[in-house]
């Protein structure tokens, strides 16, 4: 029958999606490391300013090589909300921070993002929220908080700090939720640069504070900031924006729950610190709780094989 091969390249899509959200999670992970690292050095705005900018150059080229051109009009809505509410805000929200709390409680806080996102889309975007996406997200946050108790210093918190990375938490999830319809009106890469860019126009203000910091700052420092525009920012949001553009918002939201566990990782590779049974535990938990999110249930319909995929399933 002519429908015999079609689970075939729904399920490559599928397959390349997930590839896509690893790559992501990895480099975010990645990016609490570089952020600890160049936050000695770099003011909040400054580090905002100074990674879109890299990752702004680094896309910027891949699309004049693309030829990429002017996303439609259509999906600049959806790209300017992303692009002040995700990559301007959260950025320099987030770093600030991250300077008022220990680490634990900023990503244990930071972590309501996944919880606001699957809100959000449900509200806005018409997202499903099957049982096994709610049982996973359950179980990841139970993973962050053990993980963010595991790692909080005592007594290193501070009111503004938690507000602050609340509010990081809100502008990520808002951002995710805007950035979902443009996706279907141009391309991930179209929208994950001029998505930088918007960011980028918004953080100019600190450009003066960038200029003089990056004059005082050593190599290492200047170097994870580029690190974190091209790797964590250009590529990883890339691939963020395909993976989200073929399944729902809520789905990729719960899928970041890995960080946590990945942070804990690097933080043991990179810089020594050794984590105790409770952050093993809870990253364990993280990583156990994204399984279930993104798992599918076993019994299949077959009547139901050649159904239409929703809007947001399309590739």
């Amino acid at each position: 029958m002519m429908n015999a091969s079609s689970p075939a390249p729904a399920r490559r899509a599928e397959l390349l999606a997930a590839g896509a959200a690893t790559v992501t999670v990895v480099l975010w992970a990645s990016a609490f490391v570089s952020i600890r690292s160049a936050g000695a050095v770099y003011s909040p705005g400054a580090l905002a300013l100074g990674r879109l900018l890299a990752g702004a150059v680094a896309l910027g080229t891949i699309c004049l090589l693309r030829r990429e051109g002017l996303p439609p009009r259509e999906a600049w809505r959806g790209i300017a909300l992303s692009g002040l509410l995700w990559f301007g805000f959260y950025m320099v929200v987030l770093n600030w921070g991250e300077q008022q709390v220990d680490a634990g409680t900023a990503a244990l806080v930071v972590n309501t993002g996944p919880i606001l996102i699957a809100l959000l889309g449900s509200r806005l975007l018409g997202d499903t929220m099957p049982p096994r996406l709610l049982a996973g997200m359950a179980v990841s946050f139970a993973g962050a908080v053990a993980v963010g108790l595991s790692m909080s210093g005592g007594g290193g918190s501070s009111v503004l700090g938690v507000v602050l990375c609340l509010l990081a938490a809100i502008g990520y999830a808002a951002g995710v939720v805007a950035q979902k319809p443009a996706l279907g009106r141009a391309s991930a890469l179209q929208v994950t640069t001029f998505g930088c860019l918007v960011g980028a126009v918004a953080c100019l203000p600190f450009a003066g504070q960038l200029v003089h910091e990056v004059a005082d700052a050593p190599a290492s420092a200047t170097l994870n900031v580029l690190y974190l525009g091209v790797f964590p920012t250009a590529l990883a949001f890339t691939t963020w924006a395909y993976a989200l553009a073929r399944t729902t918002a809520s789905r990729m939201g719960a899928t970041t729950y890995a960080v946590p566990a990945l942070v804990v990782a690097m933080s043991w590779l990179f810089l020594d610190e050794i984590p105790g049974l409770l952050t093993l535990a809870g990253g364990a938990l993280c990583l156990a709780g994204v399984a279930v999110s993104r798992s599918r249930p076993g019994a299949t319909v077959p009547a139901r094989a050649t159904a239409s995929p929703r809007p947001s399933e399309r590739a």
